[in-house]
């Protein structure tokens, strides 16, 4: 056919090793039964390790395919990493928890490659309609995995929760999308961008705008910024701890890129439009978690809130829009995902007599009882604080610096009073630990894939300031895509 360009499908080969696995372990499991969990969790630990070679082995080079639908570049390759690292990781985490909790069926690790598999896309995605499927791909997923003890009312009122809620972001996102097209021209990227470039110094119409303010909104539902934030709590308390560390680490990664590339690519002209809407969600993020959080008694819940400020943290970096600001996000990502993974499995660890525990209270005397775990933990707790010589005061301090460096004062300094008044649940935490009564001992042992996952996190976590070279320039590169 005359014009006929065929897709480069190289390019997307970690996408289509992991969809094309996915079928092959649904249809095992179809067939073997649920005593096949943990062989296929095994199994989508090992596609994801091979995805993430391929994406490091094909990343670099900014190429698209398929129309230009599909992106890959030096931002890409990092942000892919981080979301496979962190689903290989929950997943390692959650083998023993599935197979204790009755949650022991086959469709749970393939959801979650079918999870993962959507973010891809969503990072990878230049054009508004590669978009919305990477983001349903990863949220239907995420739908059932929420409710997948469908024994336990909690997990089950999770999952209704963030169906209902994110069905309403979709719905945004949509009618968004259908605004720009019809403003723009195009549902591309490149097409919005020269959309946007045509109508010259009088800027773009109205439509335009009230098309992106729905776009950001239904993004800022997917990585939980307040005012957008009322399902995470809930959420992150009810779905099965495994999922909820899922949750809090890949899928907001993803997020995060696709806000970066959406914002940064077509809409870059508009910088002065949705810079307000990213410092107000920024604030708003920051102050909320940190005076909600402080009265949580539950430790998920805790986390949860927690999340919501980071998140707000991490858009500090955004509001600069500069490369300074772009990459302090990825680093700030880079180092909450570690330290999220971490905390969650620490949650995980918490079990007394065989039953799970998740009360702040369960803490006391860890220090006595545990005094490993409560290292771990601690630093953990410190690093989110932003206690140097942690990893999380790195991430804070630059993303603050790039938003001084844009002259951005109140901003950073609406940060850093946040982050005083965060340290207070987090350092609560460490003093529950070190200086309350012992009360019943955690269960030993916690298991070798648990502990690993604990330890390799507690290590980069309190070390990173050592050996910060590897994220920090494949942060600078990643970037430095995005500004070419």
């Amino acid at each position: 056919m005359a014009g006929f360009v065929a897709p480069d499908y190289l390019i997307a080969l970690p996408e289509i090793l992991l969809a094309g696995l996915a079928c092959v372990f649904l249809m095992v499991g179809v067939f073997t039964g649920n005593r096949s969990t943990t062989p296929l969790t095994v199994a989508s630990v090992a596609a994801m390790a091979i995805a993430l070679a391929l994406v490091l082995g094909f990343g670099g080079e900014k190429r698209t395919s398929f129309g230009d639908m599909f992106i890959v570049d030096t931002f890409t390759t990092f942000m892919k990493s981080l979301v496979l690292i962190g689903a290989g990781a929950t997943l390692i985490m959650g083998l023993g928890y599935v197979r204790r909790e009755g949650m022991n069926r086959f469709e749970f690790p393939v959801l979650i490659v079918f999870a993962t598999l959507g973010m891809l896309l969503m990072i990878s995605a230049n054009d508004l309609m590669a978009l919305y499927v990477g983001l349903e791909l990863q949220s239907l997923s995420l739908y059932i995995v929420a409710a997948f003890r469908r024994d336990a009312v909690r997990s089950t009122e999770a999952g209704l929760k963030y169906f209902v809620l994110g069905a309403l972001s979709s719905g945004l996102l949509l009618y968004g999308a259908s605004m720009i097209y019809g403003f723009a021209g195009g549902t591309s990227f490149a097409a919005i961008a020269e959309g946007i470039k045509n109508y010259g110094a009088e800027g773009p119409p109205i439509g335009v705008l009230i098309g992106l303010v729905f776009i950001a909104a239904a993004l800022a539902f997917k990585v939980s910024a307040v005012p957008f934030h009322m399902w995470t709590p809930d959420v992150y308390e009810g779905a099965p701890t495994p999922v909820t560390a899922f949750f809090s680490a890949a899928p907001k990664i993803a997020a995060v890129a696709l806000l970066l590339r959406v914002v940064l690519g077509p809409f870059h002209e508009m910088v002065a439009s949705w810079n307000q809407i990213i410092i107000f969600l920024s604030i708003a993020s920051m102050a909320y978690a940190a005076f909600a959080a402080i009265g949580q008694r539950n430790i998920k819940r805790l986390l949860a809130y927690s999340s919501i400020g980071h998140v707000g943290y991490a858009l500090v970096g955004l509001a600069a829009g500069s490369e300074e600001g772009v990459r302090g996000v990825l680093i700030y990502m880079a180092i909450y995902m570690v330290m999220t993974v971490g905390a969650f499995g620490a949650v995980l660890a918490m079990r007394q007599k065989g039953q799970m525990v998740e009360e702040i209270a369960d803490l006391s005397g860890l220090g006595k009882t545990n005094p490993a775990m409560a290292a771990v933990v601690g630093i953990f707790m410190f690093s989110m604080a932003g206690i140097p010589p942690f990893a999380g005061f790195f991430g804070k301090l630059y993303v603050f610096l790039a938003a001084v460096n844009q002259g951005l004062y109140g901003l950073a300094i609406a940060g850093v009073l946040a982050s005083v008044v965060g340290a207070y649940y987090y350092v609560r935490i460490v003093k529950v630990m070190y200086f309350d009564e012992p009360t019943e001992a955690f269960d030993r042992p916690v298991g070798r894939e648990l502990t690993a996952v604990i330890a390799a996190s507690g290590i980069i976590t309190a070390l990173f300031f050592a050996f910060p070279a590897p994220i920090l320039q494949g942060a600078q590169a990643a970037a430095a895509a995005l500004f070419p």
